[in-house]
Protein backbone atom coordinates (compact mmCIF):
# COMPACT_ATOMS: atom_id res chain seq x y z
CA UNK A 1 0.00 0.00 0.00
CA UNK A 2 1.36 3.41 -1.02
CA UNK A 3 0.29 6.83 0.26
CA UNK A 4 0.40 10.12 -1.64
CA UNK A 5 1.70 13.19 0.15
CA UNK A 6 2.82 16.47 -1.31
CA UNK A 7 3.94 20.04 -0.78
CA UNK A 8 2.37 22.65 -3.08
CA UNK A 9 4.50 25.77 -3.36
CA UNK A 10 4.44 28.92 -5.46
CA UNK A 11 7.34 27.70 -7.60
CA UNK A 12 7.35 23.90 -7.33
CA UNK A 13 5.15 21.01 -6.30
CA UNK A 14 6.67 17.93 -4.73
CA UNK A 15 4.51 14.80 -4.56
CA UNK A 16 5.86 11.67 -2.89
CA UNK A 17 4.82 8.06 -2.78
CA UNK A 18 5.17 6.75 0.76
CA UNK A 19 5.22 3.01 1.46
CA UNK A 20 3.45 1.15 4.27
CA UNK A 21 6.49 1.68 6.50
CA UNK A 22 6.15 5.44 5.91
CA UNK A 23 9.34 5.69 3.87
CA UNK A 24 9.62 7.82 0.73
CA UNK A 25 9.87 5.50 -2.27
CA UNK A 26 9.44 7.94 -5.16
CA UNK A 27 9.33 11.70 -5.63
CA UNK A 28 7.67 13.66 -8.44
CA UNK A 29 8.42 17.34 -9.10
CA UNK A 30 6.25 19.80 -11.03
CA UNK A 31 6.84 23.40 -12.05
CA UNK A 32 3.87 25.38 -10.71
CA UNK A 33 4.37 28.09 -13.32
CA UNK A 34 4.72 25.79 -16.36
CA UNK A 35 2.76 26.99 -19.42
CA UNK A 36 1.14 23.57 -19.81
CA UNK A 37 0.76 23.03 -16.06
CA UNK A 38 -2.85 21.81 -16.07
CA UNK A 39 -2.24 19.28 -18.83
CA UNK A 40 1.01 18.02 -17.30
CA UNK A 41 -0.53 17.76 -13.84
CA UNK A 42 -3.61 15.88 -15.02
CA UNK A 43 -1.61 13.38 -17.09
CA UNK A 44 1.00 12.67 -14.42
CA UNK A 45 -1.35 12.48 -11.45
CA UNK A 46 -3.52 9.92 -13.21
CA UNK A 47 -0.38 7.87 -13.92
CA UNK A 48 0.90 8.19 -10.34
CA UNK A 49 -2.33 6.83 -8.84
CA UNK A 50 -2.27 3.03 -8.92
CA UNK A 51 -4.35 0.18 -7.55
CA UNK A 52 -2.21 -0.01 -4.41
CA UNK A 53 -2.56 3.73 -3.64
CA UNK A 54 -4.28 4.46 -0.33
CA UNK A 55 -7.54 6.36 -0.73
CA UNK A 56 -6.30 9.19 1.56
CA UNK A 57 -3.89 11.84 0.26
CA UNK A 58 -2.35 14.67 2.30
CA UNK A 59 -0.92 18.02 1.16
CA UNK A 60 0.60 21.16 2.54
CA UNK A 61 -0.32 24.04 0.27
CA UNK A 62 0.25 27.79 -0.03
CA UNK A 63 -1.44 27.95 -3.45
CA UNK A 64 -5.18 27.30 -2.98
CA UNK A 65 -6.12 27.22 -6.68
CA UNK A 66 -3.44 24.59 -7.46
CA UNK A 67 -4.45 22.55 -4.42
CA UNK A 68 -8.05 22.60 -5.67
CA UNK A 69 -6.95 21.37 -9.11
CA UNK A 70 -5.05 18.47 -7.55
CA UNK A 71 -7.94 17.72 -5.22
CA UNK A 72 -10.38 17.60 -8.14
CA UNK A 73 -8.24 15.09 -10.05
CA UNK A 74 -7.77 12.87 -7.00
CA UNK A 75 -11.47 12.94 -6.10
CA UNK A 76 -12.26 11.77 -9.64
CA UNK A 77 -10.04 8.80 -8.79
CA UNK A 78 -12.19 8.13 -5.73
CA UNK A 79 -9.65 9.47 -3.26
CA UNK A 80 -10.08 11.64 -0.17
CA UNK A 81 -7.85 14.71 -0.05
CA UNK A 82 -6.73 16.50 3.11
CA UNK A 83 -4.82 19.71 3.73
CA UNK A 84 -2.53 20.15 6.75
CA UNK A 85 -4.48 22.95 8.42
CA UNK A 86 -7.69 20.92 8.51
CA UNK A 87 -6.28 18.99 11.48
CA UNK A 88 -5.95 19.84 15.15
CA UNK A 89 -2.16 19.94 15.10
CA UNK A 90 -1.88 20.91 18.76
CA UNK A 91 -1.73 17.18 19.35
CA UNK A 92 1.71 17.27 17.71
CA UNK A 93 3.18 20.68 18.61
CA UNK A 94 2.03 23.85 20.36
CA UNK A 95 1.68 27.20 18.60
CA UNK A 96 2.50 30.44 20.41
CA UNK A 97 1.74 33.02 17.70
CA UNK A 98 -0.89 35.72 17.21
CA UNK A 99 -2.45 34.58 13.92
CA UNK A 100 -2.27 30.87 13.24
CA UNK A 101 -4.39 31.41 10.10
CA UNK A 102 -1.50 33.31 8.50
CA UNK A 103 1.04 30.54 9.05
CA UNK A 104 1.85 28.61 5.88
CA UNK A 105 1.14 24.88 5.83
CA UNK A 106 4.64 24.18 4.53
CA UNK A 107 6.15 25.93 7.55
CA UNK A 108 3.91 23.92 9.87
CA UNK A 109 4.99 20.67 8.20
CA UNK A 110 8.66 21.72 8.38
CA UNK A 111 8.37 22.41 12.11
CA UNK A 112 6.62 19.14 12.89
CA UNK A 113 9.10 17.22 10.74
CA UNK A 114 12.05 18.87 12.50
CA UNK A 115 10.70 18.38 16.02
CA UNK A 116 9.99 14.68 15.62
CA UNK A 117 13.29 14.13 13.81
CA UNK A 118 15.57 15.95 16.26
CA UNK A 119 13.50 16.41 19.48
CA UNK A 120 15.34 19.67 20.04
CA UNK A 121 15.06 23.45 19.72
CA UNK A 122 15.25 24.08 15.98
CA UNK A 123 15.49 26.90 13.49
CA UNK A 124 14.31 25.61 10.11
CA UNK A 125 15.36 27.59 7.05
CA UNK A 126 13.48 26.85 3.84
CA UNK A 127 14.99 28.27 0.65
CA UNK A 128 11.79 28.52 -1.37
CA UNK A 129 10.00 31.33 -3.19
CA UNK A 130 10.62 33.18 0.07
CA UNK A 131 13.46 32.37 2.46
CA UNK A 132 11.71 31.45 5.70
CA UNK A 133 13.04 30.92 9.22
CA UNK A 134 10.85 29.03 11.69
CA UNK A 135 11.65 28.92 15.39
CA UNK A 136 10.77 25.89 17.47
CA UNK A 137 11.55 25.90 21.19
CA UNK A 138 11.04 22.46 22.66
CA UNK A 139 7.58 21.46 21.42
CA UNK A 140 6.35 25.00 20.80
CA UNK A 141 6.33 26.91 17.51
CA UNK A 142 7.27 30.49 18.45
CA UNK A 143 7.14 32.28 15.08
CA UNK A 144 9.69 33.10 12.45
CA UNK A 145 11.20 35.39 9.86
CA UNK A 146 10.34 35.80 6.18
CA UNK A 147 13.03 37.20 3.88
CA UNK A 148 12.88 37.68 0.09
CA UNK A 149 13.49 34.48 -1.85
CA UNK A 150 16.85 34.24 -3.61
CA UNK A 151 15.60 33.38 -7.09
CA UNK A 152 12.79 35.92 -7.16
CA UNK A 153 15.18 38.64 -5.91
CA UNK A 154 17.75 37.74 -8.55
CA UNK A 155 15.13 37.75 -11.32
CA UNK A 156 13.69 41.06 -10.13
CA UNK A 157 17.13 42.68 -10.26
CA UNK A 158 17.74 41.57 -13.84
CA UNK A 159 14.20 42.60 -14.86
CA UNK A 160 14.51 46.08 -13.39
CA UNK A 161 18.17 46.83 -14.17
CA UNK A 162 18.64 47.06 -17.94
CA UNK A 163 22.35 46.23 -17.96
CA UNK A 164 22.18 43.22 -15.62
CA UNK A 165 21.57 39.95 -17.49
CA UNK A 166 19.75 36.84 -16.23
CA UNK A 167 22.21 35.05 -13.96
CA UNK A 168 22.32 31.55 -12.52
CA UNK A 169 23.47 31.82 -8.94
CA UNK A 170 26.40 29.65 -7.90
CA UNK A 171 29.01 29.57 -5.18
CA UNK A 172 31.74 32.14 -5.64
CA UNK A 173 34.97 32.11 -3.63
CA UNK A 174 36.00 35.76 -4.06
CA UNK A 175 34.12 38.71 -2.66
CA UNK A 176 35.16 41.33 -5.19
CA UNK A 177 33.62 40.73 -8.63
CA UNK A 178 35.68 41.51 -11.72
CA UNK A 179 32.66 41.92 -14.01
CA UNK A 180 28.90 42.39 -13.69
CA UNK A 181 28.06 38.69 -13.44
CA UNK A 182 30.66 37.88 -10.77
CA UNK A 183 29.75 41.05 -8.85
CA UNK A 184 26.06 40.09 -8.77
CA UNK A 185 26.89 36.50 -7.85
CA UNK A 186 29.07 37.72 -4.99
CA UNK A 187 26.41 40.09 -3.74
CA UNK A 188 23.72 37.43 -3.69
CA UNK A 189 25.83 34.51 -2.49
CA UNK A 190 27.72 36.26 0.30
CA UNK A 191 24.83 38.60 1.01
CA UNK A 192 22.47 35.73 1.71
CA UNK A 193 25.10 33.76 3.62
CA UNK A 194 25.57 36.80 5.86
CA UNK A 195 21.82 37.34 6.17
CA UNK A 196 21.31 33.75 7.30
CA UNK A 197 24.09 33.82 9.92
CA UNK A 198 22.98 37.21 11.19
CA UNK A 199 19.30 36.25 11.57
CA UNK A 200 20.18 32.96 13.29
CA UNK A 201 22.49 34.80 15.72
CA UNK A 202 19.79 37.38 16.46
CA UNK A 203 17.27 34.59 17.13
CA UNK A 204 19.71 33.02 19.59
CA UNK A 205 20.29 36.39 21.27
CA UNK A 206 16.59 37.23 21.51
CA UNK A 207 15.57 33.82 22.92
CA UNK A 208 18.68 33.04 24.96
CA UNK A 209 18.51 29.52 23.52
CA UNK A 210 20.71 27.28 21.41
CA UNK A 211 19.26 25.60 18.34
CA UNK A 212 19.80 22.93 15.75
CA UNK A 213 19.83 24.70 12.39
CA UNK A 214 18.00 22.69 9.73
CA UNK A 215 18.07 23.85 6.11
CA UNK A 216 15.88 22.64 3.26
CA UNK A 217 14.64 23.74 -0.16
CA UNK A 218 16.21 24.25 -3.56
CA UNK A 219 19.10 26.56 -2.64
CA UNK A 220 20.10 24.66 0.51
CA UNK A 221 22.78 22.82 -1.49
CA UNK A 222 24.36 26.13 -2.42
CA UNK A 223 24.74 27.37 1.14
CA UNK A 224 25.26 24.19 3.17
CA UNK A 225 29.05 24.64 3.31
CA UNK A 226 29.16 28.45 3.43
CA UNK A 227 27.11 29.29 6.51
CA UNK A 228 29.20 29.76 9.66
CA UNK A 229 26.54 28.26 11.92
CA UNK A 230 26.70 24.47 12.22
CA UNK A 231 23.77 23.03 10.31
CA UNK A 232 21.92 19.94 9.12
CA UNK A 233 20.59 19.75 5.57
CA UNK A 234 17.38 17.76 5.15
CA UNK A 235 15.50 18.20 1.88
CA UNK A 236 12.72 15.86 2.99
CA UNK A 237 11.82 17.61 6.24
CA UNK A 238 8.48 18.88 4.85
CA UNK A 239 7.44 15.40 3.74
CA UNK A 240 8.61 13.97 7.08
CA UNK A 241 6.25 16.41 8.75
CA UNK A 242 3.42 15.36 6.45
CA UNK A 243 4.06 11.71 7.30
CA UNK A 244 3.67 12.53 11.00
CA UNK A 245 0.50 14.55 10.36
CA UNK A 246 -0.96 11.78 8.17
CA UNK A 247 -1.27 9.57 11.22
CA UNK A 248 -4.06 11.87 12.41
CA UNK A 249 -6.24 10.81 9.48
CA UNK A 250 -8.98 8.45 10.63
Amino acid sequence: MNYLMGDIGNTNIKICKINKNFKIVKTYLFDTKSKNFDKILNKNLNNIIQKDTNKNALFSSVVPNVYNKIKKILIKNKMKVFEVKKFNLKKLINFKIKKYSQLGSDRIANSIGAFYKFKSNCVIIDFGTATTFDVLIKKTYRGGVIAPGIKISLNTLSDKATLIPKINLKKISKIIGVDTISAVRSGFFWGYAGLIDNIVNLIKKETGKSFKLVITGGFSNLFKNSIKTKLIQNKEITIKGLIKISKLIK
